[in-house]
């Protein structure tokens, strides 16, 4: 996990760019990276897309990546973090996808089941992630997670 002070720390004077696409947190990340002087010199901004709807609109997520395997996928997270790098101009993206609960969750997508899609120059992919705890803990555990992927996509 990675707070924005080391994101901040991590960017600073690098000219990279970055940009969100959020789903289950819902404008949280987009809050904490800009939580922190000087987000503005890496920040571009994101795009909350809580709908299926949205996602297709705003971001370009294929109905049929939507339709075989769901919003809480490493597909649509893919394209998810694809479509908000194209949305902003931004050199890495990083999307979140998933079930916080407490409802919601199924054998297959259970609650705490968050997908990460990361898009950069090199190349794109998808990290699954599982946290514990209610709501508010899954949510937060997925911002931290997301900051530590934009942190190794900017750097690495």
């Amino acid at each position: 996990m990675a707070t924005a002070e080391e994101l901040r720390e991590a960017l600073a004077g690098r000219g990279v760019t970055l940009s969100v696409a959020e789903s289950c947190t819902g404008g949280m990340l987009g809050a904490a990276v800009t939580s922190v002087p000087g987000s503005g010199e890496y920040f571009l901004g994101g795009a909350v897309t809580y709908s299926n709807a949205a996602k297709e609109r705003l971001l370009g997520v294929r109905a049929s990546t939507l339709a075989a395997h769901g919003a809480v996928s490493g597909e649509a997270a893919v394209e998810m973090a694809d479509g908000a790098r194209a949305l902003f101009g931004s050199d890495v993206a990083v999307s979140v996808t998933g079930v916080a609960g407490p409802g919601g969750g199924t054998a297959a997508k259970p609650v705490g089941l968050v997908w990460m899609g990361v898009s950069s120059e090199k190349g794109s992919f998808a990290r699954e992630f599982r946290f514990g705890g209610g709501r508010g803990d899954v949510r937060a555990g997925a911002v931290g997670a997301a900051m530590a992927l934009l942190i190794e996509a900017a750097l690495g």
